[in-house]
């Protein structure tokens, strides 16, 4: 999936929640506390770091069991506002 922004960076968590993975900021935030997101390979927990254009963000999905049973991939773009 792919999310273009038009600013230089955007917040995880905001990010997450303009990709349309999850309903609500707060359910974004509480993926990120639970360690399930990585960008550009590092699992990362703050909720409000930068992400840029090039970068990489992945959500895990695991089920009761902790075992992975999904991953989300957004790629992050820039985009002109028309």
């Amino acid at each position: 999936m792919y999310v273009m922004i038009h600013t230089d960076f955007i917040k995880l968590d905001q990010l997450i929640k303009l990709s349309g993975l999850v309903q609500t900021g707060g359910y974004a935030k509480q993926v990120i506390a639970d360690g399930l997101v990585k960008l550009n390979g590092e699992y990362e927990v703050q909720r409000g770091k930068k992400i840029r254009p090039g970068d990489k963000v992945e959500i895990e999905v695991r089920d009761e069991s902790d075992a992975l049973v999904e991953t989300y991939t957004i790629e992050v773009g820039f985009g002109q506002e028309e």
